[in-house]
């Protein structure tokens, strides 16, 4: 209902939004009839808009679809309904009652049974095709929920007329056997539901009822005690016959075939997303990839030999290409880049993926160092880039800044200030502080004036290790491994005592206390996921595989600890310098420059921010170790916790930057903590819950700023 509403308060401030020279073009089409279609078309006559709702069912099609008497709960209370239309805890019956007494008094434009089969946009005005008639208007809204079409098993004998898809009326059902196929919520209700009056078997294809709210899990149980109905779990339905289905039931590796007698069927395994109407809308699907990787790569590398003749550094067949005018070089450089734009433009997703890759390649590349750039940058980008009397590291680090700086305060106002979130406006306000001071201000600047002016002392200041060791003032905040080179080349004592106290003191009681929250609160990494990163949350990788992925940062924090050892140790033992020696160098190459700052940052827009975090970190691995260890001997003081309300939105596990399936804690109840997921701390499942459904443990009001904050209701 929010949604619906918003969207026409938004319209109604673009310019020519309301009213039209031509009387056959609405200001605005609504497609679907449900909360948001309603009070979108009721906002928009409001407004003055001449408006038009298309719905190609029955109004409130999805709650009309409710089992008989099913309660709809107007919640949170601390968010009253925006619009006109109507919304409290009711029955379906009074709600639709309601809802259609509303449509009637404001005398909606509303055409039921009429759905929309074509959309297509001609001189800036929309053309809608339905099977009755063809619309004009000048913005669409579309409305049609998430459920699309009901989801089918195509088995034998599904089409039956007793075999069903949607559970309609059902108390006339008596003594009766029953089949309900399904695991969710919807077919959990269903199968109680129907219990009450039927003996009913619930097939199911998974091991366990792992998504359902904890009241229908209770429910279920007591049904199943009470032998009304039998659960048949790790099972499939193999066809429906006249009186009888057929089931395969896996039990322990081996498969039965099951008959089960049955008078009525209800395959309730939740609804397909209408993508072949989107797409005929010309809508892409998200995280839909289109285009050409070869054609993407052979762009790039023209990209690439442009600057390779640049640079006039290198020699092809033996001809040095800096006899070839620099201008050569521009125009094939340019004419690489200006076809990767076009192709993206176009919706070549591979295009923005080398164009992202040629941009952090050359940033990193050359960041390395004088004399060690990547090719094509070889012995000339390090120079060519760094300008005004300053290396290319400290621009990349004004580069870094800005666009934490940027694209953070764009982060702080969606999840802060326009939410009145206080604990993100704190978190936010934290990562750009640590941003500007620790990692651009000290290093940069205030390392160098306390050095001069003598603010370290007199001793420390004449001291020539300490004074030309500015780059280590990373390490105040960069704890080892991922500020690698803590305790080797030459460090001052004072970097090497700081560097343990940091590494196994403070960070292990931070972790105590408040988990993995390091990285969405002060790591300059965790920083840049979280600002530039952030328009790309929702793209992270989901599911099991994904979070088994995450084993590759535990090989990269053994591997760290395996090349500290033998670094360490080589002025004692000999033998060792050799291999400490290659060890720095692959670190370096690999972790400093491709898994920390190429391959991620590439991959924003693709993966979602926290990719280095996620997968690569050595220090959020040791950090998660270590909150795993505390939470499992009961020490710890982080986690989340839900109460009953979840509607299974998915708004939570959608904005999971690290892929944590957070609504399935919240429809169980669970706690979610460092012992069972890889939970950052980042609190944004709590403000993206529309329910009020989450929030972080008792420790959060241990933090004066938060305790009035949103996380703590």
């Amino acid at each position: 209902m929010a949604q619906g509403y918003d969207v026409i308060e938004h319209i109604a401030t673009l310019p020519g939004a309301i009213g039209s020279t031509d009387p056959e073009v609405y200001d605005v089409v609504v497609i679907g009839a449900g909360a948001a279609g309603l009070n979108a078309a009721l906002q928009a006559k409001e407004r003055g808009m001449r408006c038009l709702l298309l719905e190609k069912e029955q109004i409130a099609n999805t709650i009309e679809n409710f089992p008989e008497s099913k309660w709809v709960y107007a919640e949170p209370d601390s968010q009253p309904p925006k619009g006109k239309l109507w919304l409290d805890g009711a029955s379906k019956e009074d709600l639709t009652r309601r809802w259609h007494q509303i449509i009637q008094e404001n005398q909606l434009n509303l055409h039921t049974m009429e759905g929309v089969t074509n959309c297509e946009k001609k001189d800036g005005i929309f053309s809608l095709k339905t099977a009755k008639a063809v619309y004009r208007a000048k913005r669409v809204v579309l409305a049609t929920g998430q459920r699309g079409n009901p989801r089918k098993l195509r088995v034998g004998g599904e089409e039956q007329e007793h075999v069903y898809h949607r559970l309609y009326s059902p108390r006339k059902y008596k003594n009766e056997n029953i089949i309900v196929v399904g695991g969710g919520n919807s077919a959990i209700e269903a199968a109680i539901t129907l219990s009450q009056q039927n003996k009913v078997f619930l097939s199911y294809r998974g091991s366990e009822f792992s998504r359902i709210f904890k009241d229908n899990e209770r429910k279920l149980q007591e049904q199943i005690g009470a032998k009304k109905i039998e659960p048949l779990l790790n099972s499939n339905v193999v066809e429906f016959g006249e009186q009888e289905a057929t089931l395969k039931i896996d039990r322990a590796g081996s498969t039965e075939a099951r008959q089960i007698p049955y008078d009525h069927a209800f395959v309730l395994i939740g609804a397909d997303v209408p993508r072949q109407f989107l797409k005929s809308l010309g809508l892409k699907m998200e995280n839909e990839w289109e285009g050409s990787l070869g054609r993407a790569l052979a762009l790039i590398l023209v990209g690439f030999l442009g600057l390779w003749i640049f640079g006039g550094q290198a020699a092809l067949g033996g001809h040095d290409l800096s006899v070839l005018p620099p201008w050569i070089g521009i125009l094939v450089w340019a004419a690489g880049l200006t076809g990767l734009i076009r192709l993206g433009l176009k919706g070549d997703r591979f295009a923005w993926l080398g164009l992202s890759f040629f941009m952090w390649y050359t940033v990193y590349g050359v960041k390395i160092g004088k004399g060690e750039e990547f090719w094509p940058y070889r012995d000339w980008g390090y120079k060519f880039f760094s300008f005004f009397h300053r290396p290319w590291s400290f621009w990349y680090t004004v580069l870094y800044t800005t666009l934490m700086t940027v694209f953070g305060l764009q982060a702080l106002k969606r999840w802060g200030l326009d939410r009145k979130d206080k604990f993100q406006i704190w978190r936010y306000v934290s990562l750009l502080s640590f941003q500007w001071i620790f990692f651009f201000l000290i290093p940069e600047f205030l390392f160098q004036y306390a050095v001069k002016y003598q603010w370290v002392g007199e001793k420390l200041a004449n001291d020539p290790v300490f004074a030309q060791q500015a780059w280590r003032s990373y390490g105040l905040i960069y704890a080892w491994p991922l500020f690698f080179y803590t305790f080797f080349y030459n460090p001052h004592q004072i970097w090497v005592a700081w560097g343990v106290l940091l590494t196994f003191v403070i960070i292990p009681v931070l972790v105590l206390f408040h988990g993995k929250r390091y990285c969405s609160w002060i790591c300059g990494c965790g920083g840049l996921a979280e600002t530039f990163g952030d328009r790309w949350r929702h793209l992270a990788p989901k599911g099991k595989t994904s979070i088994r992925w995450e084993w590759m940062n535990l090989a990269v924090l053994i591997f760290a600890a395996v090349v500290t050892v033998l670094v360490l140790g080589k002025d004692t033992y000999a033998s060792i310098t050799g291999p400490a020696d290659l060890g720095i160098r692959l670190y370096r190459l690999v972790a400093d420059i491709w898994l920390v700052g190429i391959l991620p940052v590439t991959l924003y827009p693709f993966l979602g921010g926290k990719v280095w975090c996620r997968y690569w970190c050595p220090l959020a691995k040791l950090m998660h170790l270590q909150s795993h260890l505390f939470t499992k001997l009961k020490w710890s003081k982080f986690k989340i916790v839900a109460n009953d309300k979840c509607i299974g939105c998915n708004e939570c596990s959608r904005n999971c930057q690290v892929g944590i399936d957070v609504m399935n804690f919240a429809l169980k109840q669970d706690v979610l903590d460092n012992q069972q997921t890889s939970c950052i701390g980042c609190g944004i499942c709590v403000s993206a819950c529309p329910m009020d459904v989450l929030s972080f443990g008792p420790l959060v009001q241990l933090t004066p700023p938060l305790a009035a904050g949103h996380m703590s209701r």
